[in-house]
């Protein structure tokens, strides 16, 4: 049920089942950096061996395979270096990813006005997931780059544990680039993968509830909405994992020895841009279109918890 606004006219900021003040946009920060903080943790195996195929795709040539030759050489522990660093990077890149969105989108939803926003309603997703993901890869860019350097590097030729893996990229800034080095292709994978996953998220949501499930939202059970709203990611993850990952190609082949000291220009020159597009592709799906669906889950399942309702609607 939407609230008034104080002065009696239109406000996104009331239209929801809460108020969105401080509050609210606190304890979605909160939300989006569990959801995220946990998730990629969980799934760093598969990213460890998602970044050695996409920089070695020669000695990794499959997601099985990668995990035998990573366990052989490296044993099981092999599978979860960096995991230190995704859980605190993407912590903070889902605070601001999950808060900010809501903060930006209230705000050019008002812009906008009640009719702009009915019209614009797709562009003001996508301009809303931009501004905040701009803003969150700044915070995660330092701890990505750690996370890739650890996850790539041959067994016993880079530190593993966080703080020492941190400061060795910090003594090694001139070859590392470290801590913004990889800011540039971090938002060429990072802003087009977050405005598909919200722009998809927010529509393939609008037509469950207008096609499928076609009560008014708050008739449905918590149990319903969250299913819902776990297809919805899981849905849009597979259509980011595709939209994102030659970037996410270019950010890996950066953390490689072998790149040291080159411009992304000849590193993607190099590489090609069909092997950008496509080495690691499977195992990225895999790995994002379930990231983003728990992640939305965990994301509605506070915000829920909490008595602010589920994300998204007619």
């Amino acid at each position: 049920m939407a609230h008034l606004a104080p002065q009696g006219k239109w406000d996104a900021r009331y239209m929801g089942p809460v108020p969105h003040d401080a509050s609210y946009y606190s304890i979605c920060m909160l939300a989006g950096g569990l959801a995220c903080s946990a998730t990629h943790a969980a799934l760093t195996p598969l990213d460890v061996t998602k970044c050695n195929m996409q920089v070695d795709p020669g000695k990794y040539k499959n997601l099985l395979g990668g995990f035998r030759t990573i366990t052989a050489e490296e044993g099981f522990k092999g599978l979860w270096k960096g995991v230190g660093p995704t859980f605190v990077g993407y912590g903070l890149q889902g605070m601001f990813k999950y808060g900010l969105y809501e903060i930006f989108k209230d705000t050019y939803m008002n812009l906008a006005g009640e009719e702009g926003t009915k019209k614009y309603k797709g562009a003001i997703w996508l301009a809303g997931s931009a501004s905040a993901e701009v803003v969150a890869d700044v915070a995660l860019c330092p701890l990505e780059m750690t996370k890739v350097k650890v996850q790539t590097s041959p067994s016993g030729t880079f530190p593993v544990r966080m703080g020492a893996a941190l400061a060795e990229m910090a003594k090694r800034r001139a070859e590392t680039r470290f801590p913004f080095g990889s800011l540039v292709p971090l938002w060429s994978r990072q802003i087009p993968y977050t405005m598909a996953k919200f722009f998809c998220y927010e529509y393939i949501v609008s037509l469950f509830y207008r096609h499928v499930f076609t009560a008014p939202k708050e008739t449905y059970s918590e149990f319903t909405q969250l299913g819902i709203t776990f297809a919805s990611g899981y849905i849009a993850g597979v259509v980011c994992a595709v939209v994102s990952h030659p970037a996410d190609s270019l950010v890996s082949q950066m953390g490689k020895a072998a790149n040291k000291g080159k411009s992304i220009g000849a590193i993607a020159s190099e590489v090609g841009i069909a092997a950008l597009a496509t080495k690691g592709l499977g195992t990225r799906v895999l790995m994002i279109g379930t990231l983003t669906g728990f992640q939305w889950w965990l994301y509605d399942s506070v915000k829920a918890a909490m008595g602010l309702g589920t994300t998204g609607g007619k």
